[in-house]
């Protein structure tokens, strides 16, 4: 059996959640090939990124698919990708040595919100999170995002709180 050409396998995303996505839209695993496909201009719809080049794209794609615990999703229309979304696996030694998902950087591009893809995207990481085995999914956003999240299931379950280690920088620039 070959190798996935993704950064994992899609047998991981629900086929209820592929197949419920809007005619010509795909959702798949982010693939070496996506720097040319708009994957930083995506991205950049919530944060500032730095200047990165292919070469360094793809040394990070790499060490991330070698660990095994990363899951980049993107949704593609006509070649271009127009969302993403990432899921990080944390072991953990409390729940029996169980694992939690991690949900961040959802990002629709704006022409493409409206349409449901960012509750789609949500569906298709919750369903990698149950089946890579982790017994619940966080994230942390934003106030104005709550309700959001709120719809896509997900419940206050704390406070988010951050330490920064660099300059201060505005909202859109920390990310």
């Amino acid at each position: 059996m070959s190798a996935p050409k993704g950064l994992f396998s899609p047998s991981v995303i629900s086929p209820d959640v592929v197949s419920s996505l809007p005619t010509g839209y795909t959702i798949r695993p982010l693939e070496r090939e996506d720097y040319h496909k708009g994957f930083f201009e995506c991205i950049q719809v919530l944060t500032s990124t730095g200047d990165v080049s292919e070469s360094r794209f793809l040394e990070r794609y790499d060490y991330m698919k070698n660990l095994g615990v990363h899951y980049f999703l993107v949704i593609e229309r006509e070649g271009k990708i127009v969302g993403t979304g990432t899921l990080m696996v944390e072991r953990k030694f409390i729940h029996d040595l169980g694992s939690v998902a991690h949900i961040e950087e959802i990002a629709i591009q704006k022409e493409e919100q409206g349409k449901g893809l960012g509750l789609k995207m949500i569906q298709a990481l919750s369903s990698v999170a149950k089946n890579v085995g982790c017994y619940k999914s966080i994230l942390g956003c934003s106030p104005e995002n709550e309700g959001f999240y709120q719809k896509c299931g997900f419940k206050r379950g704390g406070l988010d709180m951050n330490q920064y280690y660099e300059e201060e920088k505005n909202s859109w620039e920390r990310g």
